[in-house]
């Protein structure tokens, strides 16, 4: 039998409701995703799911059922408890308790003819987590974070990637770290830049590639433009002055997905 909870004071709850913030977070290793599309995500790619929690208030789907169906433990709570642990205004009436994934940056450096989306200082949760989904679309190999970005496991930024931080790898790194030894090994560094650029059409995807997208308003701190062996900016023949990063990162993805396809 599924177990119960009704209150909001329950010491479980108190641990699921710490979730959503970054703090606890990682104190516990756990994050939440919400909703059914999310939790059927997570199951099909095989995530490390810990608890799925669901509202016993509310009428059970036939989606909910298959779910509940999962060798995992199962708890219902109460319209109050659902409202306390979800991020959501109008929160779906299902919830999982995820365990952080062990993500090692060392596979980064066995990867053959890469192309890897680099994320420098974005901080918008939703630009961050859309970032992650063009990648996952045009079949990057990885995305490396690095400091100063949003959080992976923020509420936000796990609906904004749709499922799709269950497709690739998504890992945490220093960039002074990794984009030299991605040099050293013959990758090349590609920023998006308006400075001293060339058009994102005359650049050749098709070698190992580490793409360098920066942070909304600053752009890509100089430490880190530093390491670019290549800088191209989109066209614009429009009178927009600019397109979010998000925007531009899948842009320049696409291109790089059409040249390797030809």
């Amino acid at each position: 039998m599924d177990k119960l909870i009704v209150s909001v004071q329950n010491s479980r709850v108190k641990e699921w409701a710490q979730l959503l913030d970054k703090k606890g977070r990682d104190r516990q290793g756990k994050y939440i995703i919400e909703g059914v599309h999310l939790v059927q995500e997570a199951f099909a790619s095989n995530a490390d799911v810990e608890t799925v929690v669901y509202c016993a208030d509310r009428a059970i789907s036939r989606e909910i059922e298959e779910l509940l169906s999962r060798d995992v433990e199962k708890v219902g709570v109460s319209e109050e408890v659902l409202a306390r642990c979800t991020d959501t205004k109008t929160p779906q009436n299902v919830f999982a308790v995820m365990r952080k994934p062990q993500m090692k940056t060392e596979r980064l450096t066995k990867l053959k003819n890469e192309l890897i989306v680099v994320v420098d200082g974005v901080q918008d949760p939703g630009n961050l987590g859309t970032i992650i989904r063009s990648a996952d679309a045009v079949g990057a190999d990885a995305v490396l974070l690095g400091k100063g970005t949003a959080d992976l496991y923020n509420p936000k930024t796990v609906r904004s990637t749709m499922g799709s931080l269950f497709h690739l790898p998504v890992i945490e790194g220093d960039l002074q770290e990794w984009l030299p030894l991605a040099r050293d090994k013959g990758a090349q560094i590609v920023v998006s830049s308006t400075r001293k650029s060339r058009s994102l059409y005359e650049a050749d995807f098709r070698q190992p590639t580490w793409l360098v997208v920066g942070n909304e308003g600053q752009g890509i701190s100089p430490q880190v433009e530093a390491w670019a062996t290549d800088r191209v900016v989109i066209p614009m023949p429009g009178k927009a002055e600019s397109l979010n990063v998000a925007m531009a990162t899948t842009v320049i993805l696409f291109e790089a997905m059409r040249q390797r396809q030809i």
